[in-house]
């Protein structure tokens, strides 16, 4: 108090800096946890730059941070620990401090010494349990005496406990906060816990409240909840999530009752917020191979009442770009039907009007087709579906109409659970579409296509990623020239190997021009570093190649190398990637740029 005085004194006349200029410095203690600890709770530290003070600040800060480095210490079992807090060589409570300071030029930094000595480890001795508590939630305790006292051992495990009592079905159960006792002779520290178990309840009546266009039979039938089922708060969580997943719902809440039903059950409450009704969409991408695209697309969320999307999209295509000739359009309708006939099973319906202008051929289609997926676990979906396709292609001046009808099958498996930016997990799916063409060249073939993608953090998760990517496709039962020229692998672009040209990788016409094969790999490697909150910054290299004879790992390989920028988005990563053909093909580009949004892969 007297020092405090002091300043006060000196405040109504004196010319002491303020803010006053001063630097930390926190004595290692060879014990990296702890000091982190008292770092992060300093405010001497934290507030520093943030909010400067005067001298009379500074004292007042640095005495607070001496109850907060002193709690620390405790936290990691050092009881009996010292905290020494020096300003400028003096100790808080010298009275030559306030001189010291007073006198003190405003360009001059203060330094603020912290020493901190954590003298004899304490350790837990005496751990009681009150309350009548079944084995399996006593044994998530999992505190034993002689363990360090360490805080934050002890409030995990009253955290445990509870978990462990909520996952077992004792919706009401309360674990209240841990008496500790310290025995400073022993020392020791005493914990003593008390728990009230409540009883084990199911779930009771379910209500839904906030519907106003979807139908509650709906939400329902997708709850994966359900009266009578025990009460476990990982199983309400899963549901939530669920019924969050539709799209139809901005938000999804599942809120236990506080008291149980007069039959002793737990009544829930389901509180959803639809989202807008109708959605329009509009995108942008642009690369200098395939040029730029425009599209828009007009959604009604929830059709008939029960989540079904109806989707209107138009797109302007070929934009420019050096594989294109001039610009083309894609024009479709698709309907999607969630939970149709079962539970996570989705029917879709398609249709397209499609004009192209490549480098490779000119095509005019009209596609149709219908689709049935069902996801098993969270993971894996299954689809089978029927596709038909009615097209003029005109390839090296040669016009032909076809008519294909494909069943493609496919299985798909993708834990990254991030579309646009994933940073950890795999991605695979493998497509066997049996076709058959039956107009001239009638033939039947099948295409088969597997790929697949991992991505692996190299440090602090979602910093540093390396992500690899790998395809493997090949046309069985037809020949180069039997099969539809839509229907060939390619090479080259924003999907395969960048800085060739799109579809420029594989056999070609005398004319240089693109020919297409009946097999294709490709692989592709891709660091990425983000930097700060919203840049970031990748290398790739992309190789592959395209053959004529069904057998993949055939045909001239190419590969293509570049680097990219990211900046950061919530929707996701706005993408840019340059990248050069690392042997230059007769009339290829020197290098290629792509833009869009989300990662490459």
């Amino acid at each position: 108090m007297l020092l405090l005085a002091a300043f006060i004194g000196r405040s109504q006349g004196g010319h002491a800096a303020d803010p006053q200029p001063y630097a930390v410095t926190i004595k290692p203690t060879g014990k990296p946890a702890l000091d982190k600890a008292a770092a992060e709770s300093s405010t001497l530290v934290g507030l520093r730059e943030q909010a400067p003070v005067g001298p009379f600040g500074l004292v007042e800060r640095a005495q607070g941070d001496v109850a907060r480095f002193t709690a620390a210490l405790g936290s990691f079992g050092y009881y009996n620990g010292r905290v020494e807090v020096t300003i400028a060589g003096k100790a808080l409570d010298d009275p030559g401090l306030a001189d010291l300071l007073d006198a003190t030029q405003a360009t001059t930094t203060v330094p603020v010494q912290v020493t901190l000595t954590p003298g004899p480890e304490f350790h837990l001795r005496n751990i009681s349990l009150g309350g009548a508590v079944a084995p399996e939630a006593r044994a998530a305790l999992d505190l034993q005496p002689g363990q360090p006292a360490l805080a934050s051992s002890v409030l995990a495990a009253q955290g445990r406990m509870l978990k462990a009592l909520l996952d077992s079905g004792h919706a009401l159960a309360k674990v209240d906060a841990p008496v500790a006792t310290l025995e400073e002779g022993a020392r020791a520290l005493d914990v003593s816990f008390h728990v009230d178990a409540g009883p084990r309840v199911d779930i009771g009546q379910i209500s839904i409240a906030g519907l106003k266009d979807v139908n509650e039979s709906f939400v329902r039938r997708r709850l994966l909840l359900r009266t009578g089922q025990q009460y476990n708060p990982d199983e309400i969580e899963k549901a939530r999530q669920d019924v969050a997943s539709e799209g139809v719902f901005s938000s999804v809440r599942i809120t236990p009752s506080s008291a149980l039903a007069p039959d002793g059950s737990l009544p829930v409450r389901v509180t959803v917020t639809e989202r807008p009704l109708h959605v329009v969409n509009l995108g942008a991408a642009f690369s200098t191979d395939q040029g730029g695209s425009l599209n828009a697309s007009w959604t009604d969320r929830n059709l008939f009442g029960n989540a079904e999307a109806l989707t209107l999209s138009a797109a302007a295509t070929q934009l420019g770009g050096s594989a294109s000739r001039q610009p083309g359009y894609n024009v479709g309708a698709a309907l999607t039907i969630p939970d149709w006939q079962h539970r996570a099973q989705t029917l879709g319906f398609n249709v397209n009007a499609i004009k192209e202008y490549l480098d490779a051929y000119n095509r005019t289609a009209f596609t149709a087709g219908t689709t049935l997926s069902r996801k098993f676990f969270d993971e894996l979906t299954l689809s089978a579906g029927l596709t038909g396709e009615v097209a003029k292609i005109t390839q090296e001046r040669i016009t032909r109409n076809y008519t294909l009808v494909q069943m493609p099958l496919s299985a798909q498996f993708d834990n990254t659970h991030d579309l646009f930016d994933p940073t950890h997990g795999y991605r695979a799916s493998v497509t066997v579409t049996p076709t058959e063409s039956l107009r001239s060249p009638q033939n039947t073939f099948v295409i088969v296509q597997a790929s697949g993608s991992t991505y692996v953090n190299l440090g602090e998760p979602g910093r540093s990623v390396l992500a690899l990517r790998a395809l493997v496709g090949v046309i069985e039962g037809a020949t180069t020239f039997q099969v539809p020229p839509d229907q060939r692998f390619f090479g080259g672009g924003g999907g395969t190997i960048r800085g060739y040209r799109f579809q420029s990788v594989g056999p070609q016409f005398a004319d240089r021009r693109p020919l297409g094969g009946t097999s294709i790999d490709v692989g592709t490697v891709e660091f990425r570093q983000r930097f700060g909150a919203s840049y970031g910054a990748v290398v790739f290299v992309d190789a592959g190649q395209v053959g004529s004879d069904g057998k993949p790992f055939s045909g001239k390989l190419r590969a293509g190398a570049g680097i990219g920028a990211r900046y950061y988005t919530a929707i996701g990563p706005i993408r840019l990637d340059v990248a050069v053909p690392l042997v230059r093909q007769a009339k290829g580009d020197a290098l290629e740029a792509y833009i869009g949004i989300g990662q490459a892969f």
